[in-house]
């Protein structure tokens, strides 16, 4: 009988070259998973373990909230509230040096709050954003930069799919995890707005001016905010209070995107319809993913991989913070090859018992793993938000959009820094 840890091993290997010839990774961690079961535990107990995990999954409460938060965010995107607060953000903030980008920034972070997909928050606002910087001469890199960067917002400011996905496959309270998040996204927000604007100083060919607006018509596109700071107080401040659960409200957020969508009559059928296709889609990409690193976890921890991998980093004689460090180095090299959900499925099995190990708070690397998911949506190759602006503006070179992301990816990696040196920036909130 082979040696389960080798067999642990060998399946890793194979995992790994999957993913390097290009196979999903929900395929990759799938197949791998269940014939890494078929080897170690037989036929018959591999086929119980996995019709108990896709069950156990499918009827998940808990994971009702993803597809209800992906559809929130398409409703929100449908009906055009965030051209909304594109509008309210543009005669805000337009008119200072680099405005429009920073208005991209303050768009974004609004559309993150309502929606948890970053593609959505892109479309959303790139439509608007890109031809308004294009006629002001922005720079192309600032442009594209900006907007593919501050798309990855969604994926911090609660509501989140990042934190969905972490909270599902660590068991972890997605509640916590969203009001974690609140601190470190709008840190962030704030950030970029901060760099765009001393760039834009320094060198106002970068980002010259927008368009000027009266007092008055910054007053009266107030209007456009009020809907998202609604959904986001219900949803988030709801949770919080702890009126009710995330998967509750994931629920109401929809009922609220509806009865917003209904007063601003800006709901027809289509738009219904249009929100639930894209839902599905989403939905139908998101379940394999956890279920198949459902699989790859039972299968690692049956041939002792994990634990071994554990009871090794915990022998080394080194500080527990730079352990932290080379997690960063590790999650930057995986996001020029794996998507934001990919790196998370495929690193926790190994890396969530070694922090538990290590005596760091769950929910603290909930937000750091986030983060550095953040900083894999625009790294190259495979940086899937450089390729959603690419699509948006196919005139510009894919090149520019990675170069332009440069700065703000430096930003993410100083916040992953201030994380690791002030936990609190993330739990601060909870302790309130």
């Amino acid at each position: 009988m082979m040696d389960p840890l080798l067999i642990g091993i060998i399946g890793i290997c194979l995992l790994l070259f999957l993913i390097f010839v290009g196979v999903p990774i929900a395929f990759a961690l799938s197949t791998v998973g269940a014939l890494g079961l078929f080897v170690t535990g037989g036929f018959s107990q591999a086929c119980v373990q996995l019709s108990m995990e896709v069950w156990d999954k499918g009827t998940s409460v808990v994971f009702v909230c993803a597809p209800l938060f992906i559809l929130m965010g398409q409703l929100v995107h449908h009906t055009g509230l965030g051209s909304d607060l594109y509008d309210f953000s543009r005669k805000w903030f337009g008119r200072i040096h680099g405005g429009l980008a920073i208005t991209t920034v303050i768009a974004s972070a609004g559309m993150a709050a309502v929606t948890g997909v970053s593609i959505a928050a892109i479309a959303a606002i790139g439509a608007m954003a890109l031809p308004e910087m294009k006629k002001y001469r922005y720079s192309v890199r600032l442009a594209t930069g900006s907007l593919c960067t501050a798309g990855t917002l969604a994926i911090m400011i609660p509501p989140s799919l990042g934190f969905v996905f972490y909270g599902i496959m660590t068991d972890t309270s997605i509640g916590d995890l969203f009001i974690a998040g609140i601190i470190p996204g709008v840190l962030l927000a704030v950030a970029f707005c901060v760099m765009i604007y001393i760039r834009c100083k320094i060198n106002p060919k970068l980002g010259p001016r927008g368009p000027n607006f009266t007092w008055r018509e910054r007053l009266l596109s107030l209007h456009n905010l009020w809907p998202v700071m609604a959904l986001f107080l219900t949803v988030i401040g709801g949770i919080y209070a702890g009126a009710f659960t995330p998967t509750e409200a994931a629920g109401i957020g929809v009922t609220g995107v509806m009865l917003i969508g209904c007063i601003k009559r800006r709901i027809s059928w289509n738009v219904i319809k249009l929100s639930l296709h894209n839902t599905a889609l989403l939905g139908a990409m998101v379940f394999p993913i956890i279920v198949g690193g459902y699989f790859i976890s039972r299968f690692l921890v049956l041939t002792e991989v994990t634990e071994s991998v554990v009871i090794f980093i915990g022998n080394l004689q080194i500080s527990r913070y730079y352990i932290i460090l080379l997690l960063i180095v590790m999650y930057v090299i995986l996001g020029c090859m794996l998507d934001s959900f990919g790196m998370i499925i495929l690193t926790l099995p190994f890396v969530f018992p070694i922090i538990l190990r290590l005596g760091f708070d769950p929910i603290w690397f909930g937000v750091f793993i986030t983060l550095m998911c953040e900083t894999g949506l625009v790294t190259p190759p495979v940086g899937m938000c450089a390729y959603v602006v690419k699509d948006l503006a196919p005139e510009n070179r894919l090149e520019d959009v990675f170069l332009g992301a440069i700065p703000f990816v430096l930003i993410l990696l100083g916040m992953a820094i201030l994380l690791i040196a002030f936990p609190e920036i993330a739990l601060w909130l909870l302790h309130k």
